[in-house]
């Protein structure tokens, strides 16, 4: 990461996290600022003395403190490299990096690893309506710089640390002397961004990501279609009707969207599945119907009950069982394949702003599990009920979410997630660090920071 303070890096560094795990990357953000914080709780708790953490640490006029940051952004990337060699994919060195000699030297260490690339995503900003609402959530997100000091007082003091850092910023490129470099600049979370010597799938992937960022506030809406002929029977997959009682859901539904959008626009997706088309039908918005929305293909095993596959397919029915995310029906899909191509749907979802998407279950979780930085393990068990609306509000921690159940009957299709038959004790994970400090040092690094951890009180 490049930038100065306040200009989004962590919420862009945690973004992309999330969005890489989802497919299926090993990645983890190593921030110089946590690993800062946490040596100054070890130094409290060792000698009583309390480090200085205020602006004047940050004065590029205080060698001692600058030579102090220094070695602590080169121990963060060494422990990012360590990680890395691990079998890590992909570790995001979040830190200003804001020089142009600091990023020559992160490029020199970088080089000494085979088969390792560099990338440098800066975060700028122009707009100063961003700008004070990044330092608002700075201040107020109880960062332990500003333990005991007023709201005023810390503001000052942040302030003061981002004159500081602007007195030897360098933007990326800005003298035409890092061209060679692999970079992409991002103004505004995503209103413009420029790509630079950009190789390879993976870089494409996080560039065209980037693209389709923006921060306008906004509303995702999940809602499965009304209980179908098909759940009712307890059949899966199919291109069913809705039964009586999703008629009845799909007739309540447009009251209840009403008074949870108000005004604000709004777009309508639905599969191309009958069923999310009637439930969707008496919306007065905007609709568009996605394959890629389309239930989980059950290949074989379509229009079965779970009862029939278990006796005409008990191979595939205890496979599933065993390894849900990953195991593929016979001429189907599994949650994986589903994944794979609800990409395109993510993306499309980044660039929006209020969208109520009619879908499925299988689908549903998929999406469900990207917003909430869910694992594949978890993933196929998330709980999306019948006749409710879920209401996701993307916020820097992750999501806020609410639920509006519907008072109209409908079947259970969720199936809990089977319990191991023999319960065998795991042996301990070792870290694979290179001393005995290694594991708290990359615990305290690769934690979130102040500002993308959920407040207290929000569900």
């Amino acid at each position: 990461m490049v930038g100065l303070p306040a200009r989004g890096k962590s919420y862009l560094s945690n973004k992309l996290m999330r969005y890489l795990r989802w497919l299926e990357y090993s990645v983890k953000v190593f921030n110089v600022g946590q690993l800062r914080r946490a040596l100054a709780r070890a130094k409290l708790a060792k000698s009583g003395v309390k480090e200085d953490q205020s602006a004047a640490f940050f004065d590029p006029s205080n060698p001692a403190a600058y030579k102090l940051r220094t070695q602590m952004a080169e121990e963060c990337l060494e422990q990012l490299i360590t990680w890395l060699k691990r079998g890590g994919n992909v570790g995001i060195h979040d830190a200003t990096n804001s020089s142009r000699s600091r990023r020559e030297a992160l490029k020199r260490r970088v080089e000494k690893e085979p088969g390792m690339k560099l990338v440098f995503l800066e975060s700028m900003s122009t707009d100063p309506a961003v700008i004070a609402a990044n330092i608002a959530v700075k201040v107020s997100s109880g960062d332990p710089d500003y333990a005991g000091m007023s709201p005023e007082d810390a503001k000052a003091d942040f302030l003061k640390r981002i004159q500081h850092y602007e007195q030897s910023y360098e933007a990326l490129d800005s003298h035409g002397d890092e061209s060679h470099l692999s970079f992409c600049k991002v103004i505004d979370v995503g209103r413009s961004v420029t790509v630079n010597n950009i190789q390879g799938y993976l870089e494409s992937r996080i560039a065209f990501y980037l693209m389709n960022l923006h921060i306008t506030p906004r509303n995702i809406f999940f809602s499965r279609h009304g209980e179908s002929q098909y759940n009712v029977e307890g059949k899966i997959g199919g291109d069913s009707d809705l039964s009586p009682r999703g008629w009845t859901y799909a007739k309540a539904l447009p009251e209840l969207v009403q008074e949870a959008v108000g005004d604000a626009p709004l777009t309508v997706w639905t599969s191309t599945l009958r069923r999310t088309g009637q439930t969707a039908s008496g919306l007065p918005y905007p609709k568009l119907a996605w394959k890629s929305l389309d239930e989980l293909d059950a290949g074989v095993c379509d229009s079965m009950t779970y009862d029939e596959i278990e006796r005409y397919y008990p191979e595939d029915y205890a496979s599933r069982d065993e390894d849900k995310f990953n195991y593929r029906y016979r001429g189907g899909e599994s949650y994986r394949d589903v994944v794979v191509r609800l990409e395109p749907v993510i993306m499309e979802l980044e660039r929006q702003e209020n969208i109520l998407i009619i879908g499925h279950q299988a689908i549903l979780r998929c999406l469900y599990a990207y917003f909430h930085g869910l694992s594949q393990e978890d993933l196929p068990y998330i709980k999306i009920p019948l006749h409710t609306v879920i209401q996701l509000t993307p916020k820097a921690y992750g999501c806020d979410e609410k639920r509006f159940p519907l008072p109209i009957e409908a079947v259970d299709t969720h199936r809990p997630k089977p319990q191991p038959k023999t319960a065998a004790t795991a042996p301990a994970a070792t870290s694979g660090g290179s001393g005995p400090d290694t594991p708290s040092l990359e615990d305290a690094m690769t934690s979130a920071p102040p500002s993308q951890m959920r407040p207290q009180g929000v569900a």
